[in-house]
């Protein structure tokens, strides 16, 4: 992974869920960051556009592994 491609609240949010062990919800990630929860949203889509995020189920997210 390219980490050097990411924005700083993509690398933010990307690594809540990392250093998760199950999948979040925007607003579990806006909590755990301190980023304002419609930013979490706009950086998950552009993470998932990415293949670094996905869902599992909805409103929730995790990293890809790929």
């Amino acid at each position: 992974m390219s980490e050097e491609t990411l924005t700083e609240n993509e690398s933010t949010v990307l690594n809540a869920l990392e250093n998760s062990d199950k999948s979040l919800r925007p607003g579990d990630i806006a909590e755990s960051t301190g980023l304002d929860s419609k930013l979490v949203s706009k950086t998950i889509a552009s993470l998932k556009k990415k293949g670094l995020v996905y869902s599992p189920k909805r409103c929730y997210y995790d990293v890809s592994n790929e």
